[in-house]
């Protein structure tokens, strides 16, 4: 059995992520306290703040890497975007209308994917993230993803996202790439 093999991960609604939130938690603030992130403990309880909110939705999906052990060593999560999302309000370059069409089902908006640093390059991140949208009937997963973190990029651009703007996802955050990938066409 490999590293990999040897980490379970589990599919989680809401209320499933919510009693997990210690563990979503602890991976989080690990990861992003990394550079360039950069993460405050003020930025982390903030986004477990929102965290909070997005689990009572009833379209969270979550996945919760762990090893053997029940150590937590990956998250992903998210949730279709409503009609009224801000997210393409966001973006610093034109987009078409038909690109930011959202009608609830739509797109899938992936929310965070992190992997703590020893358990990465294993193929936790693409297993998560097959969790996550696992059964989902969304035509598209949208995502902001830094540009300056390579590895992140490069595994984006491996599973056929593609750029489509650039953005600052909230007041004060850095530009981020908001890429979009694909997983049906539309009508199907």
């Amino acid at each position: 059995m490999t590293v990999s093999e040897a980490i379970a991960v589990e599919h989680m609604d809401g209320p499933a992520a919510a009693k997990a939130e210690a563990e979503f938690r602890l991976v989080y603030a690990e990861v992003f306290a990394e550079e360039p992130y950069a993460e405050t403990p003020e930025s982390v309880d903030g986004n477990f703040r929102r965290f909070r909110s997005q689990v009572r939705k009833a379209t969270f999906r979550g996945a919760l890497a762990r090893t053997a052990g029940g150590e937590p060593v990956g998250i992903a999560y998210g949730y279709p975007l409503s009609p009224s999302t801000g997210w393409w309000d966001r973006l610093i370059t034109p987009a078409s209308e038909e690109l930011r069409r959202e009608d609830g089902r739509r797109t899938f908006g992936l929310m965070e994917l992190a992997v703590r640093a020893p358990w990465r390059r294993l193929g936790v991140a693409r297993r998560l993230h097959e969790a996550v949208l696992d059964g989902t009937t969304a035509e598209r997963v949208l995502l902001n993803a830094r540009p300056d973190v390579e590895a992140a990029q490069a595994a984006y651009r491996a599973w056929g996202y593609r750029k489509v703007g650039e953005a600052h996802p909230w007041d004060g955050a850095d530009l981020h790439d908001v890429m979009v990938l694909e997983l049906r066409e539309a009508g199907r």
